[in-house]
């Protein structure tokens, strides 16, 4: 996938419900997938990913943005192969949040992925990231210790029970 080019509307005039109008800026998002991919009932790969952003890496789960003319679960498998290097048997989807309402269009649909197989992975030239298998109380001590601050993957966990 290349890198995403977002659309970015600054001075945007918006009617509201009551009436008045206001300008906001707004990030047209095409919509993206996050996957919990679960080795088994007890254990999901987490990535420990280098955010260029933030400089530094944070944990979180394989994410990514829609391809054109991609569906959800396209997206998803491939985003859980580049990304991990796993296949799905089983993909599942629990359901979708909407990471920043107040300024973007974006939508992120939440998958479970099971019954797991290994190839080879192929992150994008852009990305560092180390996979880590993980258990629950794992996760809930990253949570616990705040370094699991990565909004959609804490959403993903909640939606997948495991939060």
């Amino acid at each position: 996938m290349a890198r995403l080019k977002l659309d970015v509307r600054h001075n945007q005039a918006v009617k509201l419900p009551n009436g008045r109008t206001t300008r906001i800026t707004i990030i047209n998002h095409p919509g993206a997938v996050i996957i919990v991919p679960f080795l088994n009932k007890d254990t999901v790969v987490m990535l420990r990913q280098f955010r260029p952003a933030l400089k530094k890496y944070i944990y979180e789960l394989p994410a990514g943005t829609f391809d054109p003319h991609e569906s959800m679960a396209v997206c998803a498998r491939r985003e859980l192969l580049e990304e991990t290097g796993l296949k799905a048997q089983k993909l599942t989807k629990l359901g979708f949040i909407y990471p920043v309402p107040g300024y973007s269009t974006e939508v992120i649909h939440i998958y479970k992925a099971e019954q797991l197989t290994l190839t080879l992975g192929q992150p994008e030239e852009y990305e560092v990231i180390e996979t880590m298998p993980m258990t629950r109380s794992k996760i809930r001590g990253l949570m616990t210790q705040g370094k699991l601050v990565d909004a959609k993957s804490i959403c993903a966990f909640v939606f997948s029970g495991w939060l």
